[in-house]
Parts: structure tokens; sequence; C-alpha cells
């Protein structure tokens, strides 16, 4: 299967994570488990590309080839661990970006 053929959302988030959608070719998505979310290792052998931490977090049964993912805001796209500051920072781009206020 040519990765090239796979497209990528940009990424949005809410207050606790960032969110990406994948778009597999139809073809493709009828060979993918329909009862079960899948590994890290399955989305990449089956060509999905993109940096660590993010997990396959829901299927949206109308549209089986649109992976949904997520991951904690603040995540390290190297380790695919939480790095406390960058969470810092990217909470506080989230408060900034809807002018919510610290109280």
């Amino acid at each position: 299967m040519s990765a090239s053929r796979i497209e990528y959302s940009e990424k949005y988030a809410d207050d606790q994570n960032e969110y990406r959608h994948v778009i597999l070719p139809k073809e493709l998505s009828k060979t993918l488990p329909k009862s079960r979310l899948l590994t890290e290792t399955e989305w990449r052998q089956i060509g999905v590309q993109q940096s660590r931490g993010w997990t396959h977090y829901a299927i949206h049964r109308p549209e089986p080839h649109i992976l949904l993912f997520r991951r904690p805001l603040g995540t390290d796209p190297q380790s695919g661990r939480v790095d406390p500051e960058l969470e810092r920072i990217a909470r506080e781009e989230y408060k900034g970006q809807f002018g919510i206020l610290r109280k």
C-alpha cells in the first residue's frame, strides 16, 4: 500500500488532548479489524506515519476508512511521553486561543 495515498488532517485540540484524523484509501480499510482499535504497531504496518504518542481512540462506524487519533497535550513527539513543560505551554496556548483566563 502506498503511504502517499494516506491523508492526514491538521492537528486540533481541546483542553486535554490534541487530535488528528487519518484518511486511508477505502480498499485498505476493508482489510482492517472492524470491532477493535488498532495498536501502534498495526497502524504503522499499514503505512500511517506520525510522531510518537498517538493512540487510535475511536472507530467512526459510518466512515471506517477514517482513523481517529489523540494524544495528551504536551506529548514529546520524540519520546511519546508527556513533558510537564510542554504540557504547560500547550495548555496556555489553548487557553489563549479560546480566551480562557486564569482565576
